[in-house]
């Protein structure tokens, strides 16, 4: 793939874009995945009710992503944690410590009014290819 291209990553894994825009995109040897939310792709719902489940699931959403693309999680290099409920940040991050535990990315988390389908976090990332 030319280094000026741009491609677009899909994956059955993950959920589907709730809107006009790509699961991830592939520019410039980086990976951007769009916010993730923790949609189980099997049911197309939100199955977990805290925000340590949600949290898991919208990692694993990522992760899924970031395989399809040819990168994976180690190659994170930024991620953005959106959170309903900024109270609920010390066990969102207990959960994402798990995942990204060594030499752990770059990172913005903070509080927004609202997220799609009332989810307490959405994660988006930047990695590298590997």
């Amino acid at each position: 793939m030319s280094t000026s291209s741009r491609q677009v990553v899909s994956t059955t894994k993950a959920p589907a874009a709730l809107g006009p825009y790509s699961q991830a995109i592939i520019a410039n040897g980086l990976v951007f995945v769009s916010g993730q939310l923790p949609i189980n792709p099997a049911s197309g719902e939100i199955e977990a009710q805290d925000i340590s489940g949600q949290t898991e699931q919208a990692l694993k959403n990522l992760e899924a992503i970031l395989v399809e693309s040819g990168s994976s999680i180690s190659n994170v290099v930024k991620t953005t944690c959106f959170l309903g409920d900024i109270n609920e940040w010390p066990a969102m991050n207990e959960v994402y410590a798990k995942v990204f535990h060594t030499a752990p990315p770059a990172r913005s988390a903070f509080e927004v009014a609202k997220l799609p389908k009332n989810a307490k976090v959405e994660i988006e990332a930047i990695a590298k290819l590997n």
